[in-house]
């Protein structure tokens, strides 16, 4: 069963979560151009094009195991969140607000797949 994914709530927020990775990542230091800045912002692309690539696949198994992915994404992208505050790239406030924002679309992935007949 196909899903339309630009209809579901996780690939929004995901987007959303994107823009907002792509902008505090900018103020990174010239160093991390490659390493630290550049991991972040693939793994938070790497969130919402799972989401939409799982939602083209026939069966709700193989969805699944696609949004199975994207969490494991973000939690990669909440570690580098972590590390990127320890090293002071980022404000404590805008950490904060991400990892909010990382955990509530942890818990959305989850009740998602809950709710997939599989």
């Amino acid at each position: 069963m196909k899903h339309n994914f630009n209809h579901h709530n996780i690939w929004k927020l995901s987007i959303e979560l994107a823009d907002e990775i792509y902008v505090i990542t900018d103020s990174f230091p010239k160093n991390e151009e490659f390493g630290l800045k550049s991991q972040i912002r693939r793994c938070t692309v790497s969130v919402a094009s799972n989401i939409a690539e799982g939602s083209s696949r026939s069966s709700n198994k193989d969805f699944n195991r696609f949004l199975e992915i994207s969490l494991g994404s973000l939690y990669e992208l909440h570690t580098q969140i972590i590390i990127s505050g320890n090293r002071n790239y980022l404000e404590v406030s805008k950490t904060e607000k991400i990892e909010n924002k990382i955990i509530e679309l942890q818990r959305m992935i989850s009740g998602f797949q809950k709710n997939l007949t599989l």
